[in-house]
C-alpha cells in the first residue's frame, strides 16, 4: 500500500522559515557587542544586510534552477561535481548541529529569566536544554508541517518586541547617546568587526532552499520565501538593534546581560523586561525547530544521492527523515553535554566561530556556482536578468571572502580541516555503493 502525499509548506510557512531561523537568539544579544563601535556598528550592519541580501538573490536563483533538497550541496553537485558538493554540505551540516547547540543554549538561558530554578538547580539547565531538543526534534518528526506550523507562530511572536522597539524607540532617542553614538570614530577596522558580529544575526536565508521537496512549487515559492524573508529579517533586525543603540546609554549597554530587555526597561517599565525575556525565549525555540528540520534534511539528500551512509535516507510514513533527525540530535545532545562542563566552555564557542565560517564557505562556493552555471548556460529559464544575476554573484561572492577574512586566520585554518575531515566518509561511503 502507498503511503499518503505528505502536506508540504506553503509560501507563508516558507517565509517564516526563512525569519524563524535567521531571528533566533543572537540579535537580542547583539547590541551588547556593537556597542564599542559607534557609526561604525551602522556601517558594519548596512555591509552584512546587503551582503545577504545579495547572497540571497543568490539562492533565490539557484533555487528557481534547481529545486531539489539539499540546497547548497545541489548547487554545488551541479557547477563542481560530486566530491566538492559532498565538502561543501558536510561542512554546512556539521554547521547546522553545532548551532543548534549554541541556540538550545541560549534559549534556556533567557528561560532562567523567568524561570530562575533552571539556573539555581544542579544540572536543571543541562537537562531542559537537552529536553527542549527532543522535543523539538519528535516534532519534526510527526512532519514538515507540523514543524512549518510552530515556526510560523514563533516568527510572529518573536517580530513582535523587535518591531516594538524599533517603533517607539524612535521616540526615546537619548541626546546624549546619539551624540555619543555621533562621536565614535569611523574606522575600517571597526566596521569590519562589526560587520562579523552582525553575520551571526543573519545567517540563515538559504533555509527554504535545503528541504525542497516538502515546499509546494518549489521553483516558484522557494525564491520569493528566500527574498523576503531576508528583506524583512535585515529590516526589523538592523532597525531594532540600531534603536537599542540609541535608547540605552552605552556604557550601561557594554556590561548588559540583556540589551533589549534593558531596552524595554526604559521604554516601559520594569514589568517589560522580564516579558522581553520570554519574548526573546520563544524567539529561540522557534529558530531551533528550524534549523533542526535542516539538520535532518540535508543529511537525507545526500544519503539518497549515494555520498551519506545511506541510513540517513530513510524516510517515515510520514515522508520525514527519522533516522537523519534522531542521529544529529543525539550530535547537538553530546555537544551540550560537553559545554556543561567548564573546562570546555571555551572549546564550545570557538566551535561557533567553526560553524560561521563553514556557512560562510558555502555561501561562497554557491556565489560562485551561479557564475560558472551561467556561462555554462546551466540555469534555464532562472537566467533571466542575467546582469543582475552576474553582479549579485560577483558581489556575494567577494563579500563571502571579506568575511571569512574577518573571521581570523586560525578559525579558517580550523575551518579548513574541519571540511577535510568528512574526506574519510565520502571515502568509506562510495565505496560501499560502488562509486568512486
Amino acid at each position: 500500500m502507498s503511503r499518503p502525499e505528505a502536506r508540504k509548506l506553503g509560501f507563508w510557512m516558507a517565509t517564516a522559515l526563512v525569519v524563524g531561523n535567521i531571528i533566533g537568539s543572537g540579535v537580542y544579544m547583539l547590541p551588547a557587542s556593537l556597542a564599542p563601535y559607534g557609526r561604525s556598528s551602522l556601517v558594519g550592519w548596512l555591509f552584512t544586510a546587503t551582503g545577504a541580501l545579495l547572497l540571497a538573490g543568490v539562492f533565490a536563483a539557484l533555487s528557481r534552477a534547481f529545486p531539489r533538497d539539499g540546497g547548497p550541496y545541489v548547487y554545488t553537485r551541479a557547477a563542481f561535481g560530486q566530491l566538492p558538493a559532498f565538502v561543501v554540505a558536510w561542512g554546512y551540516w556539521v554547521s547546522v548541529w553545532v548551532g543548534n547547540a549554541a541556540i538550545a543554549t541560549g534559549a534556556v538561558s533567557y528561560t532562567s529569566a523567568f524561570a530562575p530554578w533552571v539556573a539555581r538547580e544542579p544540572g536543571a539547565s543541562a537537562m531542559v536544554t537537552i529536553a527542549v531538543v527532543w522535543l523539538l526534534t519528535l516534532v519534526n518528526c510527526r512532519g514538515v508541517r507540523a514543524a512549518g506550523w510552530v515556526q510560523a507562530v514563533t516568527t510572529v511572536l518573536k517580530l513582535l518586541p523587535l518591531l516594538a522597539v524599533a517603533a517607539v524607540g524612535a521616540f526615546f532617542v537619548r541626546t546624549e547617546n546619539l551624540a555619543s553614538f555621533a562621536a565614535a570614530p569611523l574606522t575600517l577596522d571597526g566596521t569590519t568587526a562589526a560587520a562579523t558580529l552582525a553575520l551571526w544575526a543573519l545567517l540563515g536565508f538559504e533555509s527554504a532552499t535545503v528541504p525542497a521537496d516538502k515546499v509546494e512549487d518549489p521553483g516558484r515559492t522557494i525564491p520569493r520565501a528566500t527574498m523576503l524573508g531576508t528583506v524583512v529579517s535585515a529590516l526589523v533586525c538592523t532597525l531594532a538593534c540600531c534603536m537599542v543603540l540609541l535608547v540605552v546609554p552605552g556604557s550601561q549597554l557594554a556590561a548588559s546581560n540583556a540589551p533589549f530587555a534593558d531596552a524595554a526597561r526604559l521604554l516601559w517599565g520594569e514589568g517589560s523586561a522580564r516579558l522581553v525575556a520570554v519574548f526573546a525565549a520563544i524567539s529561540a525555540y522557534g529558530a531551533l525547530n528550524g534549523w533542526i528540520l535542516l539538520q535532518g534534511e540535508l543529511p537525507f539528500a545526500m544519503a539518497r544521492d549515494g555520498v551519506f551512509p545511506r541510513a540517513f535516507g530513510r524516510e517515515s510514513a510520514r515522508r520525514t527523515p527519522v533516522f537523519a533527525l534522531v542521529t544529529t540530535s543525539v550530535l547537538v545532545t553530546l555537544l551540550i553535554l560537553a559545554n556543561f562542563h567548564g573546562t570546555m566552555a571555551r572549546v564550545f564557542t570557538f566551535m561557533i566561530l567553526l560553524a560561521t565560517s563553514a556557512n560562510l564557505v558555502a555561501y561562497l562556493v554557491c556565489s560562485l556556482a551561479l557564475l560558472v552555471l551561467m556561462r555554462r548556460g546551466g540555469l534555464g529559464e532562472a537566467r533571466r536578468g542575467t546582469p543582475g544575476l552576474a553582479v549579485a554573484g560577483a558581489l556575494g561572492a567577494l563579500y563571502s571572502l571579506w568575511a571569512i577574512a574577518g573571521a581570523g586566520k586560525e578559525a579558517v585554518a580550523w575551518g579548513a580541516a574541519l571540511l577535510v575531515a568528512g574526506l574519510p566518509v565520502y571515502a568509506m561511503t562510495t565505496k560501499a555503493s560502488g562509486r568512486r
